[in-house]
């Protein structure tokens, strides 16, 4: 999978958001100031050709619909930061953040509960 640009990755938030959609209804999400419709389009281009979305013509238009979802890109895009940053270690991840004092206590406390109930599945 190849690596999403700032601008690409802001304009899948709102295609998973919107799908399927037009860039027009794309463009009207973003605050202002807006994008232009052209360089919209030319990002709505450049993920086609990542193959992250798919076009369909419809009339003298285009709509769009993700391939991929949100859920699978962030687990694939964490998973090589893990890999690549914290020697594939989820824990030294955990910790760095700990130590940078990123995640409080309550958040850490979350984690394991959350990882305790999935456990007892």
């Amino acid at each position: 999978m190849e690596r999403l640009t700032k601008q690409e990755e802001e304009a899948m938030i709102y295609i998973w958001q919107a799908m399927p959609c037009f860039v027009k209804e794309v463009v009207a999400k973003y605050d202002d100031p807006k994008p232009p419709y052209t360089t919209l389009a030319s990002i709505f281009k450049n993920l086609e050709r990542k193959k992250y979305i798919k076009a369909t013509r419809i009339g003298n238009t285009y709509q769009y619909k993700s391939l991929i979802s949100e859920v699978e890109y962030k687990s694939t895009f964490m998973n090589g930061v893990v890999q690549n940053y914290f020697a594939n270690s989820y824990k030294d991840m955990v910790t760095f953040f700990a130590k940078d004092q990123k995640i409080s206590a309550t958040d850490l406390q979350e984690i394991i509960d959350l990882i305790e109930k999935n456990s007892s599945k």
